[in-house]
């Protein structure tokens, strides 16, 4: 048992919440963020997580805002003590081809999916870097390196993550800190349950392992780089894509 917090932000999705469950399960002292607590139903989400024996906390934050992530982490840190593990999950999509696409829709996704990675992880990484221990995985996507029709926003804030991992990896290595991505493929959430089945097929065509990834495979690589013993892997991007796109 680690004892350590671990937050992950947009904990309360579908990949989030195997996520919080496996880092749960591993030990970790477990807190998400959500942006408004009532409309997501995060009481009822902790009730039932509670009764598969999982205490996960939570704090309303809107990772998008730099004073929003402010005020999140001196109440993580007031109720639950220093964070140790970062887990930056939180995303949207806004699609649309880029001659279509409203300037708004770019902005949004930019926002919350890379402008949200510095604002949170910049109200941790200086108590990590005092304590000698950090371990921060940023989850970024097969798209932020292949590209994709329609996601130019979403494949730029993607990419962005990574490249702000291995800046970061570089100046916390001496620290103890470490930064990696995950890049999943397309994963089973009930996001992509309801695509239309013939789109379905068309996208598991595309991928070598013939299915989607399981939402817990994407957890088991975080807990597994989240370790006290993962201390010498920094700045790298695992992809979790079922051999869908492969490169050194």
């Amino acid at each position: 048992m680690t004892g350590r917090v671990a937050l992950v932000t947009g904990g309360n999705g579908g990949i989030g919440t195997p996520v919080c469950i496996a880092l749960a399960s591993a030990g970790y002292r477990v807190v998400t963020t959500c942006m408004d607590a009532e409309a997501e139903n995060i009481t009822d989400w902790q009730a039932q997580l509670r009764k598969e024996g999982h205490e996960v906390g939570y704090v309303e934050c809107n990772v998008a805002d730099y004073e929003s992530c402010q005020r999140m982490a001196a109440e993580v840190e007031r109720e639950h003590g220093p964070v140790d593990v970062l887990v930056n999950l939180a995303g949207i999509t806004r699609d649309g081809f880029l001659h279509k696409m409203a300037a708004e829709d770019w902005s949004a996704v930019i926002k919350v999916n890379l402008d949200s990675v510095f604002n949170v992880t910049r109200q941790f990484v200086t108590g990590m870097r005092e304590r000698g221990f950090g371990r921060i995985v940023n989850v970024s996507s097969v798209n932020g390196q292949t590209g994709q029709f329609g996601q130019s926003n979403y494949s730029a804030s993607k990419a962005g993550m990574h490249g702000f991992t291995m800046a970061l990896a570089k100046e916390g290595a001496r620290k103890g800190v470490t930064a990696n991505t995950v890049s999943p493929g397309y994963v089973e959430t009930s996001m992509t349950a309801a695509i239309a089945d013939e789109v379905r097929q068309q996208i598991i065509a595309q991928v070598p392992a013939g299915r989607m990834a399981k939402p817990e495979e994407i957890a088991r690589v975080i807990v597994f780089l989240a370790a006290d013993e993962s201390a010498y892997i920094n700045g790298a991007n695992i992809p979790v894509n079922g051999a869908q796109f492969c490169s050194f």
